[in-house]
């Protein structure tokens, strides 16, 4: 019998951080939260409290935010083509726009499943799910992951068998591709379709660049069952129905 991903659950006898308790509720993120409490618009059983790890019990406390009842938000998915460029945290020090301004007007708060960086771009999954979300990444799953990925230099079968048998960082870390394979090349250039089955930190440009190669775009085209499709660059839609029972079985076979 194949193991299920151990992943936290939200208790509702039990308790959590205050903070920690409105982001999980979709509420807003849990850094909002703790702007929020600090400056005294949360209340609990009616009182207010400043400090963001303040303890409430799950399904019994009663939490306001700006005198309005804080509950549960009807569980929501969304499907983003990220665009180049574009920071997938909610408030960004340097000013720079972030994913959060291309969600619906009035959208219940949603986090990003995954990460794509600053500088890649492609299918990008945002739930106020936490417990989904978490089954969607959990390292033990082992859900492919698609990209195409122009590089600056001509692709032979000798790099794509590199990717498949993978490489050693300068760190110590070991990345592979699961599959790697030439979609087309020009005189200088050339773009892959690679399949990661684990995602580490900037897995694909580190394995690119320990080989040689530039990478000048990535893009993500699924995650699972879930494929980009048409969707406009820059254009959020909601998960099918379908889509997300597909990404549910996905999960379960390959736990």
């Amino acid at each position: 019998m194949k193991r299920i991903p151990t992943i936290p659950r939200v208790n509702p006898l039990g308790k959590a951080g205050l903070a920690r308790a409105l982001s999980k509720l979709g509420y807003c993120s849990r850094s909002q939260a703790a702007e929020l409490i600090r400056a005294g618009r949360i209340r609990v059983n009616g009182a207010v409290t400043k400090d963001p790890e303040t303890p409430v019990h799950w399904g019994k406390d009663r939490l306001e935010a700006d005198g309005q009842p804080v509950s549960q938000s009807k569980k929501i998915y969304f499907i983003l083509n990220k665009p180049r460029g574009i920071v997938t945290t909610a408030d960004d020090e340097q000013g720079r726009k972030t994913v959060y301004g291309f969600l619906p007007k009035g959208a219940p708060w949603v986090s990003p499943v995954g990460r794509l960086d600053k500088a890649s771009e492609g299918l990008l999954l945002l739930t106020n799910d936490s417990e989904w979300a978490a089954r969607v990444t959990a390292p033990e799953t082992h859900l492919d992951k698609m990209y195409h990925v122009q590089i600056g230099g001509v692709a032979d079968a000798t790099l794509t068998k590199a990717l498949e048998n993978g490489v050693t960082t300068n760190f110590g870390d070991f990345l592979r591709a699961k599959r790697a394979a030439i979609l087309r090349h020009g005189d200088r250039n050339s773009w892959l379709e690679i399949i990661l089955d684990e995602g580490k930190n900037r897995h694909i440009r580190r394995m690119l660049e320990h080989l040689g190669m530039e990478v000048l775009r990535l893009i993500r085209v699924s995650i699972g069952p879930v494929t980009l499709g048409e969707l406009p660059k820059g254009e959020v839609r909601p998960l099918a129905e379908v889509e997300k029972l597909a990404m549910d079985r996905a999960v379960r076979r390959s736990s």
